[in-house]
This record gives C-alpha cells, sequence and structure tokens, in this order.
C-alpha cells in the first residue's frame, strides 16, 4: 500500500476537484491518503508568484476550465462569492478538527471543501456559514489556538521543503503529482507503469537553460 500526501487549501477549485475526483480516477489502487491543508498564499509568496485570480485573463480562464472539468466529472461546482477570499478561517478549523500530533480525515476535508465549492454561490466566510460550518465539524480544538497556527505554518513549510509550488499536489515516495489533470498519472505509478522505474520520470525533468527573464 502507498501513503498520499494531499496538499491542499479550500481557496483552489482544482483542489476541489481533485478533492472529488481521488476515489474514482485510483479505483482498484492500493493506497492510504494524508490530508494535509497549507496556506497557498505562502507558496506563492516564497516562489514569488501571484495566485491565477491574480491576474484577471488567467482568472477568467481558470474558472471556464474549471466549468468544464465540474461539468465532465459530473461534479457541481458553484463559485463563491467572492474569490479570492481569505482561506485562513477555514485553514485552520481543518486542522482543529484532527487530533494533536494528526491530520484532518476526508470527511472534514469534504464538508469544507462543499462549503465553498457547493454553497450555492455563497460567500465561505459569511459569519453566519462559518458558525454553522464550526457546529456542524465540532472541532476538538480551538481554531484561534496557538497550536493549531503552528500546525498550519509547519505544514506550510514541510510542503515548501518538499518541492510543493501549488495546489493540490499529491506527494508518494518523494514524486510530486501537480494539479486535478495529474490524477490520472498518479493512478499509473499507483498501478506500477514501468515509464517510472526506467528513468524517464527524472529525464524529463533535466534542466535545459535558456533565456532567463530579468526582473527589474
Amino acid at each position: 500500500m502507498k501513503h498520499l500526501r494531499f496538499y491542499f487549501d479550500p481557496i483552489s477549485p482544482y483542489a476541489a476537484l481533485a478533492f472529488e475526483r481521488l476515489p474514482e480516477a485510483l479505483k482498484g489502487c492500493s493506497y492510504s491518503v494524508e490530508y494535509r491543508p497549507i496556506l497557498f498564499a505562502a507558496l506563492l509568496h516564497a516562489i514569488g508568484q501571484k495566485g491565477p485570480a491574480e491576474i484577471e485573463s488567467k482568472r477568467q480562464w481558470t474558472f471556464r476550465q474549471v466549468a468544464w472539468a465540474a461539468r465532465q466529472h459530473g461534479i457541481p461546482v458553484q463559485v463563491p462569492a467572492q474569490h479570492p477570499f481569505n482561506p485562513l478561517p477555514l485553514l485552520r478549523m481543518a486542522w482543529a478538527c484532527a487530533p494533536a500530533g494528526g491530520t484532518p480525515n476526508r470527511l472534514t476535508v469534504e464538508k469544507i471543501m462543499r462549503h465553498v465549492w457547493q454553497g450555492a454561490g455563497a460567500d465561505a466566510n459569511a459569519a453566519p456559514r462559518l458558525a454553522a460550518l464550526t457546529q456542524e465539524l465540532s472541532p476538538q480544538r480551538d481554531p484561534a489556538s496557538e497550536e493549531v497556527k503552528e500546525n498550519l505554518r509547519t505544514a506550510t513549510e514541510e510542503a515548501l521543503n518538499a518541492g510543493v509550488f501549488g495546489v493540490p499536489t499529491i506527494e508518494v515516495d518523494g514524486k510530486l503529482f501537480w494539479g486535478q489533470d495529474s490524477l490520472d498519472m498518479l493512478a499509473a505509478y499507483l498501478r506500477g507503469d514501468p515509464w517510472f522505474e526506467q528513468g524517464d520520470w527524472e529525464a524529463a525533468a533535466l534542466s535545459r537553460p535558456g533565456v532567463k527573464r530579468v526582473q527589474h
């Protein structure tokens, strides 16, 4: 059995799609999943990149592609009233639902993801909705506690140290599979596709330096 680490931030529609698709995409594979909420904005800051929603033309394409993918896979998706939004309350809620030293389970992540992306287009951070979600999840720890905040900071730092640069990313055996469209590739790896064992994985990533853009 392979152990997967699913790095996500509920702000990402691709993370929501990957989460919903995961059981079907990996059907027949032997695996366990550890869900690790991380702060996507911290990844972007660390690598000096803007998020897709911060670039208007890219934002438009992102949500068109998300709508198409959701339709193709039969996943109901409604974009929240405000996007991007501050995901910290939801990320801390996820960690607060995890036992000390553990990670949130799939049911917790499902409720948080669907709160954002299957919430009839409502504001993900609306106080009444957050209060209702808190009551439904009944977190074991205080989401505002320093312990929970440290869980989120540590998980984000560990993701960066592992080479994670975006969400969703699934890590297995030190390999990183980024994006909901990498699930088929991940499934092939779990099923023992020889491509991963004959050097192609490593060869495909060999650096080919060329022109570098100068930052001003």
